[in-house]
């Protein structure tokens, strides 16, 4: 079957296998060259295998949780959707997400996820405790910081390359309410952006809407947004009758693809000047409920199909703290000049490395979709080159397209990477379309 990340870009012909057993899996890894997937969320191939790719779904068990602590062990193929319809009404939630509920923990550690905190909090790999992973002769290894704790360190980010995923302990967050207080703050420009986002860290969450197709000096102009849990003393006393719960909303469906027009240059322009008008009036704090704060995009089902039959590819760079400014400068310049705007487009404050492999590194990261088209994979082929110019890397969880040059120049831990692989001797066993790309 042809199988591809969430982007649905450059499809590859793979065997997908989804064993139900423990020992089904341990047989399927003893053929070698396989993948773990997990709900296909990936942008790109770091989850397609080119030959075999391993569904994980039917590993969905939540195992035990322990009040006292907030861990919850559970199974590889558990959705971060049902962790939180399980917790959260009992005061817990995630201490680290991203930007969809629909992914496995699995996935999420593979992928080192961070989110709008990790400023204060971390990627995914400060909350794991523990996880069991299937090695290439289908064994099962507990890593920790107190058990083959090398090991440990290197799963993170790892994209499966290191071992199957196939149970994890993670640390909850202990909440009083399933609201989030958001103050918004309209920024004029980069560089005011960033000064909101150097005076925020004692906010537990930040994250910006960057316009990258504004010029001059307007350009960079951003709607900052700031949150915290909120407390029960700040809910109204019918929210306080039932804290944690959720409106009903309709789910929506993007029933077909969309043409190229729908997200053309002047189309975004557009977009953007609304969006940011319309930010800029509704500037303030205000009480946002926990789905709307964390997953907006989850209330549309498919709406990858909005960019079109040729699907989009996501560009995830992060820059060192000293270059951040010139980096991104750099970036919004080319995209400006090209004309080709990105329709999501969001900057984030990161704060210290996670795990060995982590992407994540002091300073900040920008993320932007593009349509996949002949102009806009040549314009990331600038933006690579810029980001290289100034430091920064590349998160391999959304990369769909990146040369092995890119990023081996980029990054001076991939022979380490490498290395350990081959120490593992993972390298045979677990291979990714992206990870033969890249020559990982």
């Amino acid at each position: 079957m042809k199988l591809t990340g969430w982007g649905r870009y450059a499809p590859v012909e793979t065997e997908l296998v989804t064993p139900g057993t423990e020992a089904d899996l341990a047989a399927t890894v003893a053929g070698g060259g396989v993948i773990a997937r997990g709900n296909g969320r990936a942008y790109g191939d770091s989850a397609v295998g080119p030959r075999r790719t391993v569904g994980m779904l039917a590993f969905n068990h939540m195992l035990a949780f322990d009040e006292a602590t907030g861990v919850l062990e559970a199974e590889a193929g558990v959705l971060l959707a049902d962790i939180i319809a399980t917790f959260l009404p009992r005061g817990w939630f995630p201490l680290v997400t991203p930007g969809t509920k629909f992914v496995t923990l699995g996935g999420m550690i593979a992928a080192d996820v961070h989110g709008k905190n990790h400023h204060k909090d971390g990627s995914m790999a400060s909350c794991v405790q523990w996880v069991d992973i299937m090695d290439a002769q289908g064994r099962v290894r507990r890593c920790s910081p107190f058990e083959n704790a090398e090991l440990f360190s290197w799963i993170p980010g790892s994209m499966g390359l290191t071992g199957i995923i196939l149970r994890a302990a993670i640390k909850l967050r202990k909440v009083d309410t399933g609201w989030i207080n958001q103050t918004t703050i309209p920024a004029p420009n980069l560089k005011a952006a960033m000064i909101i986002f150097e005076g925020a860290h004692d906010f537990t969450y930040s994250v910006a809407w960057i316009d990258c197709l504004q010029t001059g000096r307007g350009m960079g102009r951003s709607l900052v947004m700031l949150g915290d849990h909120a407390t029960p003393d700040q809910l109204s006393f019918r929210e306080n009758r039932d804290p944690f719960a959720l409106k009903a909303k309709g789910k929506k469906r993007l029933p077909f693809d969309a043409p190229d027009f729908v997200l053309s240059g002047p189309v975004v322009r557009a977009f953007n000047s609304l969006y940011y008008w319309k930010g800029s009036r509704n500037a303030g704090t205000n009480l946002v409920d926990w789905d709307s704060y964390f997953y907006p995009l989850d209330a549309i089902l498919e709406w990858n199909r909005a960019y079109g039959r040729r699907g989009f590819v996501q560009f995830q760079c992060a820059f060192p703290l000293e270059s951040s400014e010139a980096g991104l400068t750099a970036l919004l310049r080319a995209i400006g000049k090209a004309g080709s705007g990105s329709f999501l487009a969001v900057l984030k404050r990161f704060g210290a490395q996670g795990g060995m492999f982590s992407f994540p590194m002091p300073g900040y990261t920008l993320a932007l979709d593009f349509p996949a088209n002949p102009a806009n994979l040549a314009l990331l082929k600038e933006l690579d080159r810029i980001t290289i110019d100034h430091g920064g890397r590349f998160y391999l969880a959304k990369d769909a397209r990146m040369s092995s040059d890119v990023l081996h120049e980029s990054d001076t831990r991939v022979p380490d990477f490498i290395h350990k692989r081959a120490e593992l001797g993972t390298d045979r066993a677990f291979q990714s379309a992206q990870s033969e790309r890249l020559l990982l």
